[in-house]
């Protein structure tokens, strides 16, 4: 019997998808902008200590080498020729921290993730040396001095892991986030690897100058970050090297595809969601919750929370485009924890089905600020609290509660935009894992009081490293001139409650979120000092009162 025809589906483009979760590979035709195959790894977080969260970067790039293993093998079942694959974007988790050995290739600590929090000391004492009238870190870098971004990071590793230390005097350490250690490993490591960044990720470390977009001397200097660990800085959409196949990785056949699209995950989502115009904003809502405004040329600074970031620059010659972002750190992040740490669900597709089972919290608000406040608030102090429990509460209302808390945020976030650029929004464009949720998309409008709509194909990070890679010169596959991308389906949510409702319901959060203040000290939150224990009681009272309420949910069935 003859061999069936393999399909002639025309050139494809590969996305690696690298989150803070998970890792996917993702396989598009770049006619169509149709998703033909994927696989997906779940990523472990490691929590050594009291606010840490790290991440393996041998395991992270194994993740990557095995998803676009399992999609090859898939697209073969399917009949698709593999080496009609012309090119690959990397989308990534932005700030997490790498340094590795540029002789041997493995890393020299853990990956610190971008919800950690270890670096706040540095942070208060780098802010005593920025003159109160002259804020150079935010006007260089449109970002606050926080824990959230690569340099305090680095400046901490600098400091206290001496295997850094010594690589960095023996000129053999390199920095990256996690699209550079990707981009160095996928084009040959220790052997010849490419050590670059594109401009969205490097606007994230608080070194690099987003007006002139390059490493910015004063910067360095005043983090004390050596300039010759950095990676060279590309735009978005470009060839940076060809992949070169590890031991570890059957997929021969990708051997020599170019990698030429490298955008941080949000800026990823935006192009993805084909926001190229002055105003259009989408927000992703994974591990946390970002979303993203596009300002068009220009640099638009926040007076109301949000970040000045770099959104894109599609090509070498091709102009910048900026975007202010509102960042929330914890959103399906809320979700894992409901299920790994209480125990109330077993996977994450039940919160939907215990939330829809009562419809409201009755009355509960959760405020998950595990890792601080972010936008608009950077509030390092604050913590995640459930208030407003009662006897009556179980698991479903804390379940209901903690879907409510993701679209509230995203509603202080609205607010500070529509604030910034004057312009309230007309409706919101959204995307990411758990925009499957029909429950959470539906408070998200009755919260918003506005639209929210959604592709039909929620893919649009990995879609927007894919454009990209294959837009790029000396690939040319994927047009982005407007009259040639694909017209994108899209549902549609309706506000189904009053407007009246919906402010009481956000008035009542904000009193919640005040309450998640101040609870813990620069002490407390680093060094594991007992002075964690002064707010232990009305804390303690709080989880506790939670896990007798859900245990005798249980006991009586």
């Amino acid at each position: 019997m003859a061999a069936a025809k393999k399909a002639d589906l025309g050139p494809l483009v590969g996305a690696v998808d690298q989150g803070t979760s998970s890792t996917r590979f993702l396989v598009f035709n770049s006619r169509t902008a149709e998703l033909l195959s994927h696989h997906q790894v779940e990523i472990k977080q490691e929590f050594p200590r009291e606010g840490w969260v790290e991440q393996d970067p041998k395991e992270i790039l194994q993740s990557v080498y095995e998803c676009i293993e399992k999609t090859c093998e898939k697209l073969r079942e399917l009949n698709i020729d593999i080496s009609n694959i012309k090119a690959i974007g990397v989308s990534n988790q932005r700030e997490t921290t790498v340094v590795w050995d540029k002789l041997t290739g493995e890393p020299l600590y853990n990956a610190v993730v971008w919800l950690d929090l270890r670096t706040q000391s540095t942070v208060e004492n780098l802010s005593k040396r920025i003159p109160g009238n002259n804020n150079f870190v935010k006007s260089k870098t449109g970002l606050p001095l926080s824990t959230y971004f690569s340099a305090v990071k680095l400046r901490w590793i600098l400091d206290n892991v001496r295997k850094v230390q010594k690589a960095v005097e023996e000129d053999r350490a390199l920095f990256g986030t996690i699209d550079s250690w990707l981009i160095w490993s996928l084009t040959g490591g220790a052997k010849g690897g490419v050590h670059c960044t594109d401009v969205t990720n490097a606007s994230r470390t608080m070194l690099f100058n987003i007006h002139s977009l390059e490493w910015d001397k004063e910067l360095c200097d005043f983090f004390e970050i050596p300039m010759a660990i950095l990676p060279n800085v590309r735009s978005s959409s470009e060839i940076y090297g060809l992949m070169k196949i590890s031991h570890s990785l059957k997929a021969g056949a990708l051997e020599g595809v170019p990698i030429s699209g490298c955008l941080g995950d949000q800026s990823a989502a935006l192009v993805g969601q084909m926001c190229f115009q002055d105003g259009q904003a989408k927000n992703t809502y994974g591990t946390g919750c970002f979303l993203l405004c596009n300002t068009g040329h220009k640099c638009v600074f926040s007076e109301h929370g949000l970040l000045t970031t770099v959104a894109y620059k599609l090509g070498r010659d091709k102009p910048v485009y900026y975007a202010l972002e509102g960042s929330v750190a914890i959103a399906g992040a809320v979700i894992r924890w409901l299920r790994d740490n209480l125990g109330i669900i077993s996977t994450s597709e039940e919160i939907e089905k215990l939330a829809k089972e009562v419809g409201t919290s009755y009355g509960c608000y959760f405020v998950p600020a595990f890792s601080g406040l972010y936008a608009p608030y950077w509030e390092p102090s604050a913590r995640g609290i459930i208030c407003g429990l009662t006897q009556f509460t179980n698991k479903c209302h804390i379940a209901f509660a903690a879907l409510e808390a993701v679209c509230f945020q995203t509603r202080e976030i609205l607010d500070a935009m529509n604030r910034d650029c004057g312009i309230p929004l007309s409706h919101l464009q959204v995307d990411g894992g758990m925009t499957s949720n029909k429950i959470l998309m539906q408070l998200q409008a009755d919260i918003l009081y506005i639209p929210v709509v959604k592709p039909s194909m929620p893919e649009t990070t990995a879609l927007g490293a894919a454009m990209a890679a294959g837009a790029a010169d000396g690939v040319g596959v994927w047009s982005l001139e407007p009259e040639d991308l694909s017209a994108v389906t899209m549902e549609r949510f309706e506000p189904q409650i009053n407007a009246e409702e919906s402010e009481i319901r956000y008035s009542t959060w904000k009193k919640a979120v005040m309450k998640s203040m101040g609870w813990v000290t620069t002490q407390s939150s680093e060094s594991g000092d007992p002075s964690i224990f002064c707010s232990l009681p009305l804390g303690f009272f709080i989880v506790s009162s939670m896990v007798m309420l859900i245990g005798a949910r249980y006991i009586s069935g």
